[in-house]
């Protein structure tokens, strides 16, 4: 016989009213209950009704599901919709704005969706979404609930970094040219650069992946820039790769920095100074935040998650710059 909700209830040492609260609105619940309760159902080998009402199927649309910082995203929202055994429906735009409008029109089928870092207008994604209950990751629109990862003290912590280490001329490689991220990171090291006296120089929107940091190196060195941020870890690692090619070595010719704190950036030989992100939190907050939409609150708050500047052996003094 198939083990009851009672059972689990009492196997997990809550009340019956607790233990379904686990899988019908989980973010109610303290992490420590709700691992207990989840533990006990697994044990015990309980399953949800198929169908319950409490279930809810929702879309997630990503801009690139190849990118290691999406995965990472799906990799907290996943997490985060089985513990209610909710469903989730995958959409990769692949950086393509046609595509991403016939996305978003055929999610409207599901019970909510997910939008990580769009390129819509937000007009044009209103008018696409409709009534459907609607959070934003990693943007912010006007009356949309959403989850935002630092843009501003991040990039600063960088800058203020380089101009310690002696850096007079920050070059920025840009990444997607509709990302909302990118205008925000390139706004916050020039407004820094400027604040603290430094020249600076944005260089074109690229790819956001290794292949558009190789793109990128060429121009970077051709500013004669000492140091550089890059949009993401990715782009990071491309100029790296790119300024070798060139005959540069990173950072006795140039001082990079990445955003994000992927997996490859403490992996490579120097280390990757970067700018930590929580983007695994970031998924599982904005899954909450949907589920709670869902539900029938009424959010319109905006949540923002921290970053910290990791310090590695990729920056260094310049060349120029007297070691004491």
């Amino acid at each position: 016989m198939a083990a009851t909700l009672t059972e689990v209830a009492r196997r997990a040492e809550v009340s019956l009213a607790t233990a379904s609260r686990a899988f019908s609105d989980p973010s109610r619940l303290a992490d420590a209950t709700l691992e207990r309760v989840l533990s006990a159902a697994s044990e015990l080998g309980y399953e949800t009704p198929q169908g319950a009402a409490s279930e809810k199927t929702f879309g997630v649309l990503v801009p690139d599901v190849a990118s290691p910082v999406y995965a990472t995203l799906l990799k907290g929202i996943h997490g985060q919709a089985w513990h209610g055994r909710h469903r989730t429906v995958l959409f990769d735009t692949d950086e393509d704005l046609h595509r991403e409008r016939e996305q978003i029109e055929r999610a409207r089928k599901l019970d909510g969706l997910l939008l990580c870092s769009p390129r819509l207008p937000d007009a044009d994604i209103r008018a696409l979404v409709g009534d459907i209950p609607l959070v934003v990751v990693n943007r912010v629109i006007d009356g949309v609930p959403g989850v935002v990862m630092d843009t501003e003290n991040g990039p600063r912590q960088a800058v203020e970094h380089l101009v310690a280490l002696g850096h007079r001329h920050i070059a920025y490689a840009a990444g997607p040219a509709l990302s909302w991220a990118d205008a925000r990171r390139g706004a916050a090291i020039a407004a820094a650069c400027e604040h603290l006296g430094v020249r600076f120089t944005r260089v074109n929107h690229q790819a956001a992946s290794i292949q558009g940091g190789r793109a990128a190196a060429a121009l970077v060195v051709a500013t004669g820039a000492t140091a550089v941020i890059a949009y993401n870890d990715l782009i990071a690692l491309g100029i790296d790769a790119g300024i070798g090619d060139l005959g540069r070595t990173c950072p006795d010719d140039l001082s990079i920095v990445g955003v994000d704190d992927i997996d490859m950036a403490s992996a490579r030989q120097p280390g990757l100074t970067t700018v930590r992100l929580s983007i695994e939190r970031c998924g599982a907050l904005g899954v909450e935040v949907l589920l709670r939409r869902m539900a029938g609150a009424d959010a319109q708050d905006v949540a923002s998650l921290d970053s910290q500047l990791i310090v590695r052996g990729s920056t260094a003094p310049p060349r120029e710059f007297p070691v004491r």
